[in-house]
């Protein structure tokens, strides 16, 4: 079946990647089979990041940026990364209301997923959602995130290219001036461009990008738009392109792909000793053992924790 199914997203076959991406949500072992069995077809695509406060129109940029990208009849994907309840694990997955423009064009497809409680913005099946997209022919793909502050860091490991979308008179121009999250930015949009003070808050967040220390030579411009009427958009794309003709000719590109699977390597690692815990804490009588010792003061939980290293990165 899985085998099928790979040929098949290969193929470009729309059904076939909607289930694809359904497989590598749920995870496990039919997750890890189908993205072994395209891997090697992907790696292709350019990945785009929008990420910002909820409010800030990442929805509607996406889709403005989704026409300017069919401008030049480049295949374009969305994952929009929802919410999903900490107690149920549902997601609203209304962003697509935002998109619907789209619908009819075979060369969009548009899902969105729950971030499952992933604390960076973005699931650890975003990953392989990508991989799906990216081995089914299509040549932009953009991941819009949940917009929760500086935990959306994570989008910037997951992007070639990151867009920090901020509106006027929120407090996100200043907020973002003083903290880290101005780093993943390649691109800076101020959008509602015609909310009062725009000029103001662009004007400053160029300022402090003028002050800041940038290890490569770009320098990520500042946009003013408005997503709604397509004000700011084309200047938009095209600082996109330019960015990732950047990476290609500096060498760039693979620096932040590698660096993209060293995250995800860490997180993968991370997420099998998680549930190795969790099945070892509810049947294994050794670690029951232990947790009794930790109660009875004869071990401390970090001796205890190097001990159960070894099961917990057992293959299962």
């Amino acid at each position: 079946m899985i085998d099928v199914l790979s040929q098949q997203v290969i193929a470009g076959d729309r059904r076939a990647l909607a289930r694809a991406i359904t497989v590598v949500e749920d995870g496990g072992k039919e997750a890890a089979q189908l993205v072994s069995s395209v891997f090697s077809r992907s790696g292709r695509a350019h990945v785009i990041g929008v990420t910002g406060s909820p409010g800030v129109g990442k929805s509607t940029l996406v889709d403005a940026l989704i026409t300017e990208a069919r401008k030049q009849d480049l295949k374009v994907a969305v994952l929009a990364v929802d919410p999903s309840s900490p107690f149920t694990g549902g997601a609203i997955l209304g962003d697509r209301i935002r998109m619907q423009g789209h619908t009819l064009d075979r060369k969009v497809f548009i899902r969105s997923m729950a971030n499952r409680g992933h604390q960076g913005g973005v699931s650890l099946a975003t990953y392989d959602a990508v991989r799906m997209l990216d081995a089914s022919g299509f040549d932009v793909i953009i991941i819009e995130t949940v917009g929760v502050g500086q935990s959306e860091l994570a989008i910037a490991q997951t992007a070639d290219t990151t867009i920090l979308v901020l509106m006027p008179g929120s407090g996100d121009d200043i907020q973002a001036i003083k903290s880290g999250i101005m780093e993943i930015g390649d691109v800076f949009v101020v959008n509602k461009g015609d909310l009062p003070g725009a000029n103001k808050s662009a004007s400053e967040i160029v300022a402090s990008l003028e002050l800041a220390h940038f290890e490569t030579a770009w320098r990520p411009p500042v946009i003013v738009s408005i997503a709604e009427t397509g004000q700011g958009i084309d200047e938009l794309w095209q600082s996109v392109c330019d960015h990732k003709a950047f990476l290609e000719a500096s060498g760039l590109l693979e620096t932040r792909r590698s660096k993209r699977i060293q995250a995800e390597l860490s997180e993968i690692v991370a997420d099998m000793a998680r549930r190795n815990l969790k099945d070892s804490l509810a049947n294994s009588t050794d670690v029951q053992d232990v947790i009794t010792q930790i109660i009875n003061r004869e071990i401390d939980p970090h001796t205890a924790a190097s001990h159960l290293i070894p099961s917990l990165f057992a293959s299962r």
